[in-house]
């Protein structure tokens, strides 16, 4: 318990759903908390303090590199860094498609190369991804932007892809967090650091609520077609982070983690039905129209 007070554990989006849980799960660090209002994050750090809990505050955005750099120096003043579970991010109902890019694939990008530079022998960063990144196939043409997401072009190579559609580009940049994992896995490894990411499926968050605000009928279809039989709960994605970055799973680097109930696979069932059920019926017609084509 000692050693664990000494190790500082860095939590962005430490003032969503999945940020907060994090935070409680990891009351036995030493913790920086940060998300975009300084309001927010102050009372956020009020709250985890009556908690007893170890906490710091620092308002960032964490798009802004500089700002994030400001964030790593505060958690190396704290103590011996042990990890970065980087929650922030926003969903489709941003319906801005740059932002969304933005600030789930470049800020990521820039928090990864960050902290990559404080990283030692058995620091962790923990990536929140989500189960809809596993939807979107590879392609060479928008792989190689969501995998430099903050070269000059990377956007515009992916914006015709997405069609203007928020919650599509959501899905991509989550892919693009999945192939970012896989690409900085050996060089933190060197380091004999890790990087891992996590999948949630339908987390009932504050992101979550507004997706069923939206999209009352779809949500109620995906909870129905979920093994597990209920949504998941923040707590859910912040128990395995805490596993994650315990030395338990020092054997774990480069690989993503699904929690989503078995929902992700039912989703693919089904859409596997629905190709053969479409490619079955294109069948069936071909044929109707070879025998009723004039001799």
């Amino acid at each position: 318990m000692a050693l664990m007070r000494n190790q500082v554990v860095v939590i962005t989006g430490a003032a969503g759903g999945i940020g907060r849980s994090c935070a409680y799960a990891m009351r036995d660090y030493k913790l920086v908390v940060t998300d975009y209002s300084q309001d927010i994050v102050d009372k956020l750090v009020i709250e985890l303090r009556s908690e007893g809990i170890d906490a710091l505050g620092y308002a960032a955005d964490i798009t802004d590199r500089e700002a994030v750099e400001g964030l790593k120096n505060l958690a190396l003043r704290q103590g011996n860094f042990k990890a970065v579970i980087h929650t922030a991010g926003v969903s489709g109902a941003t319906k801005n498609i740059e932002q969304i890019f933005n600030i789930n694939l470049r800020a990521t990008d820039i928090v990864i190369d960050t902290f990559h530079d404080i990283s030692r022998k058995d620091s962790v960063i923990v990536l929140i991804a989500s189960m809809m990144g596993h939807a979107i196939p590879p392609n060479p043409v928008y792989d190689e932007a969501l995998r430099k997401p903050n070269k000059k072009n990377a956007f515009s190579v992916v914006e015709p892809f997405v069609k203007n559609n928020s919650d599509t580009m959501y899905n991509f940049t989550k892919r693009g967090v999945l192939l970012l994992c896989e690409d900085n896995v050996m060089r933190f490894g060197y380091m004999g650091a890790r990087i891992v990411t996590i999948s949630p499926g339908v987390v009932f968050s504050p992101m979550v609520k507004q997706a069923w605000h939206d999209h009352p009928e779809t949500m109620e279809i995906q909870r129905r077609m979920t093994p597990a039989g209920r949504y998941g709960v923040p707590e859910d994605i912040a128990e395995l982070a805490k596993f994650l970055i315990s030395d338990a799973a020092e054997f774990i680097t480069g690989t993503d983690v699904m929690v989503d109930g078995g929902l992700f696979s039912q989703i693919m069932k089904a859409n596997d039905e629905k190709d053969k059920s479409t490619n079955k019926d294109a069948k069936a017609t071909k044929e109707d129209t070879k025998e009723t084509k004039p001799k």
